[in-house]
């Protein structure tokens, strides 16, 4: 099969089900090195290009693809759309995503896998105490994370008082993250990594008065509903509960 992959974490999916060699054209803010052409953004396609690599299957992500998905399929292309919005729908899109590629029996053990990982993380901080956590998914304004991420954090041991779990992300303002009072920052800015100054929130300069442990997290880690949501549900338990993950 033919696989153009319009969305990072489907690209990311995709090698994950070891379906990497059937990958014909991807987007160019894929997280992953792949032998295929990139193919434009993940929200401005080059549809001309991607005419060219001629794919059987396009897979797209997110409500803010729904008109990329319907501008191919008014094109002509085979599309599957996936839009996950908690951490369940992500795990049951692992064997979703193996049919969308011809591979099931792959997507099958993929979402098995990574249930598996996910369930050992919670049974080893079961009966911790569980620390107010704010996950930063942006700066400029701040963003409390949503979709899957408050689920990612109880998983890993903590609470995340800011978004319900399934809804979008949001804007929070000071007094909003100071009155939770948060025992735990997480910085997982999106298209930043987890490097650098830039990747940091700076509280001073906002003049928000936060006493908390400040953790920084490639976003993919958060950000993605790829296997990497699985390795950041494991790497935030290790910062939340070093003597238990």
């Amino acid at each position: 099969m033919r696989v153009c992959s319009l969305a990072p974490a489907a690209t990311a999916t995709v090698v994950a089900l070891g379906a990497q060699a059937d990958l014909v054209g991807v987007t160019h803010n894929a997280t992953v090195d792949v032998d295929a052409p990139a193919v434009g953004g993940w929200l401005n396609p080059d549809y001309d290009h991607l005419a060219d690599v001629d794919p059987d299957v396009v897979l797209t992500g997110d409500a803010l693809q729904r008109d990329v998905r319907d501008e191919l399929v008014d094109r002509g292309y085979e599309v599957r759309h996936r839009e996950p919005a908690r951490l369940d729908d992500v795990l049951s899109g692992f064997a979703a995503r193996g049919d969308d590629v011809g591979r099931p029996a792959a997507g099958e053990a993929l979402e098995a896998g990574c249930r598996k990982r996910v369930e050992a993380v919670r049974e080893a901080v079961a009966d911790a105490d569980r620390p107010v956590v704010y996950c930063e998914e942006w700066d400029e304004p701040p963003m409390a994370a949503g979709n899957w991420v408050p689920d990612a954090v109880r998983a890993a041991g903590g609470r995340h008082p800011f978004v319900e779990p399934g809804k979008r992300s949001r804007e929070v303002d000071r007094g909003t993250v100071e009155r939770a009072d948060p025992d735990h920052v997480v910085a997982h800015y999106c298209g930043r990594g987890g490097r650098g100054e830039r990747a940091k929130p700076d509280f001073d300069a906002r003049g928000w008065d936060i006493d908390a442990t400040v953790h920084v997290l490639d976003d993919s880690l958060l950000n993605q509903p790829s296997p990497a949501l699985i390795e950041g549900i494991e790497a935030l338990a290790r910062r939340l509960h070093p003597e238990r993950a």
